[in-house]
């Protein structure tokens, strides 16, 4: 039985921390053996911000699967339909943004996981199960236990509802968005802010308290990063294919402009 499993929800439970690599540019099926080669848990496709479509959805996820990294799917909204399409195309698991209220935890749950848990349709081949015929009750089984649901919590009413939002059942992480966050809070672009700090300690006790993992995107500063996985954070996407593509990029061409410029100064002297 060619079942695969989700090494990024088993990597969470027993408390280590997962690593995921954001995608907004990828558009092959490498992506996944790349993230593994770079030590990735897990994709983090945005389709949020980004013009990724279904079928790409699909390539890049049961490819992923392949590589032994979970695809994780960023929708654009909590859409019940869209996030059923996610599912069963390949994706173990969906990071549901602009999370405020636990109705819409309830609501989200539903979509993602099979009753008696949520109210998926059922749904007879999935490409985690090798596509194989199995009973329905393995089906339900196998697919609740594998699939992981990360709630994005990015407004002021989001962390007000950060306790009531971990009680919901099936919703395995609290993830602040931090830009968002800040941006709805007054405090744009200072995502170190006692603001953002206080949004951080308040979710962090909500996931403590009902056995849930606390995550955070948006972050940069390494020291900031370093504390808060101190203090229990464990999901974290560090980052995306195009910010490390900028980075790397930007500074090779620093180097050789630096380069060329010291050269050209030479050459003039010598003249």
């Amino acid at each position: 039985m060619a079942i695969t499993p989700n090494h990024t929800k088993r990597r969470l439970a027993k408390g280590e921390l997962a690593l995921g690599l954001s995608l907004r540019q990828a558009r092959t099926v490498d992506i996944g053996k790349i993230a593994r080669a770079s030590g990735f848990d897990f994709l983090f496709i945005d389709t949020e911000h980004s013009p990724i479509s279904l079928d790409t959805v699909a390539q890049i996820a049961v490819a992923a699967q392949d590589a032994g990294v979970t695809p994780l799917v960023r929708p654009a909204g909590d859409d019940p339909a869209l996030l059923a399409r996610l599912l069963d195309s390949g994706a173990m698991g969906l990071i549901v943004p602009h999370v405020d209220t636990a109705e819409q935890a309830r609501r989200i749950v539903d979509a993602t996981l099979f009753a008696p848990i949520g109210r998926r349709a059922m749904v007879p081949f999935l490409p985690q199960l090798g596509f194989e015929a199995l009973a329905p009750a393995k089906v339900v089984d196998t697919v609740n236990a594998d699939t992981l649901i990360v709630v994005m919590l990015e407004s002021p009413e989001a962390i007000a509802n950060a306790d009531a939002i971990a009680t919901t059942r099936g919703v395995d992480v609290l993830m602040i968005g931090v830009n968002d966050l800040a941006a709805e809070s007054g405090v744009l672009g200072e995502t170190d802010h006692p603001v953002i700090r206080e949004a951080f300690r308040v979710t962090n006790e909500a996931c403590r308290r009902h056995g849930k993992i606390f995550g955070a995107g948006g972050l940069k500063d390494r020291a900031v990063i370093e504390g808060y996985i101190a203090q229990g954070l464990r999901f974290l996407p560090t980052g995306s294919d195009l910010g490390y593509f900028l980075q790397a990029a930007s500074a090779d061409t620093r180097h050789w402009r630096t380069v060329g410029a010291a050269v050209a100064e030479v050459a003039l002297a010598a003249d």
